[in-house]
């Protein structure tokens, strides 16, 4: 990495990290406080700049990133992507979240559904849940067998290999979230008419097994934490932070040139040529506000 790389990088990370919270939670005086809104969009939007600059520098290198996020339910996969892929090109980011799988699917190879959607030259695939379901939530909740998941957790890292030596950047994020925060959403997704589509009964019926999920996960860490396709835990109980802090990760990861820098000047309108407006029927929606 060059120097001029190194100094966009700590230039990045300290727009993006440093605030006298994170100051504080680094000099050993406990959890920070929530962060504040003008603070966190302050941050978003350095970070954002940088994704735009990776994705230009994706298209331009061909480079295939997959990105798996993982975590119990309310830990806040859904909102973290929204950050990532609210100002980037759809066309280069893509986001996959399977339904449940049909009966075909259920007939294949299990990770055969997954493989079809990982990433060509030039993008950016995001899975929102993943392959990993069959170390986690199929197992807890009892579809699928125990030796189905330990002959997952055998072949997997393999799996991962074969997608790394054929070009694949593999990131997977874990988003942890304590029992009491996970309480907080869950009641507030009841309360709250906004949010109560994300309420499913599946929600409810793993609520009560946070130990099962935990010895769900820590088998899946021990088995498939490798050096081409490594584990990354955010704590999550603050998404705001755990949003910046989880972006900034993947951009370091990544290694994108900025962006540079462009003269642009927008042309000249040609003139009207005799157009005028016709005199049409259209209907104009109201305009309350």
């Amino acid at each position: 990495m060059g120097k001029k790389k190194k100094d966009k990088q700590k230039q990045r990370e300290g727009e993006a990290q440093a605030s006298p919270a994170v100051a504080r939670q680094e000099a050993g005086a406990g959890p920070p406080p929530k962060m504040k809104r003008k603070e966190y969009e302050r941050q978003m939007r350095v970070l954002h700049g940088e994704l735009v600059a990776m994705q230009e520098w994706v298209k331009d290198s061909g480079a295939k990133i997959c990105i798996v996020f993982e975590g119990r339910d309310t830990a806040g996969k859904g909102g973290t992507i929204k950050r990532i892929t609210e100002r980037v090109s759809p066309r280069v980011f893509r986001v996959v979240a399977l339904p449940a799988p049909t009966e075909r699917e259920k007939s294949q190879m299990y990770i055969q559904r997954y493989v079809t959607h990982l990433p060509a030259a030039g993008e950016v695939v995001i899975f929102d849940r993943s392959w990993y379901n069959r170390a986690g939530v199929e197992p807890v909740m009892g579809f699928c067998t125990p030796a189905e998941t330990d002959r997952f957790l055998e072949l997997v890292p393999g799996v991962e290999k074969a997608m790394a030596d054929n070009g694949i950047l593999l990131l997977k994020y874990w988003l942890e979230v304590s029992p009491e925060e996970q309480t907080r959403r869950l009641e507030s997704r009841i309360n709250d008419p906004r949010k109560i589509w994300k309420l499913s009964p599946m929600d409810l019926r793993s609520y009560s097994r946070w130990y099962d999920y935990s010895r769900a996960r820590d088998a899946m860490f021990e088995a498939t934490d490798t050096a081409w396709a490594p584990w990354y835990i955010a704590d999550a109980d603050d998404k705001k932070r755990a949003r910046l802090n989880i972006i900034s990760h993947l951009l370091g990861q990544i290694p994108y040139k900025p962006l540079a820098h462009r003269d642009i000047r927008l042309p000249k309108r040609r003139p009207p040529g005799g157009y005028q407006q016709p005199d049409l029927p259209l209907r104009h929606i109201p305009a309350p506000f």
